[in-house]
């Protein structure tokens, strides 16, 4: 069985006290999260910063105390790990990437939870979600 790896972020900003995060639409036409396969010599942390810039345009600030692993099996005899950090934002000015993504979403919460395809990237923002309320003190 091959083994793959990809890295990404749940890209989060703060807009009045509550807490909005970045959702891409995929041109496959699913709605997740930017992430991408580890190139070599790259950390984790060097992937998702590359994955996230390429895919919306944004910079980001990782923040490596969120730490979730997302394993599935994309195709036959293939099983993938995802690694997502929680990041938060430091500019607006997002770019879907043509190639790969069709638009570039910013929800509350509720919304985007409703709005992605896979239960598991649900899983993983409910948890981001519970840990950058409690580090920040922020409301939803």
């Amino acid at each position: 069985m091959k083994q793959e790896k990809s890295c990404g972020a749940i890209v989060y900003k703060i807009i009045d006290n509550v807490i909005y995060y970045y959702i891409i639409k995929q041109n496959k036409g699913h709605f997740s999260f930017p992430k991408g396969h580890v190139e070599e010599n790259e950390t984790e942390e060097e992937t998702a910063l590359r994955e996230v810039k390429e895919e919306t345009n944004l910079d980001i600030l990782v923040d490596k105390g969120f730490r979730e692993t997302s394993t599935y099996s994309p195709k036959e005899n293939v099983m993938k790990d995802v690694i997502f950090f929680v990041a938060i934002a430091i500019n607006d000015n997002t770019k879907p990437q043509k190639s790969e993504v069709s638009d570039i979403l910013l929800l509350r919460y509720d919304d985007a939870i409703k709005t992605l395809t896979y239960d598991r990237d649900k899983e993983i923002l409910k948890k981001a979600n519970v840990y950058i309320i409690e580090k920040n003190s922020y409301k939803n």
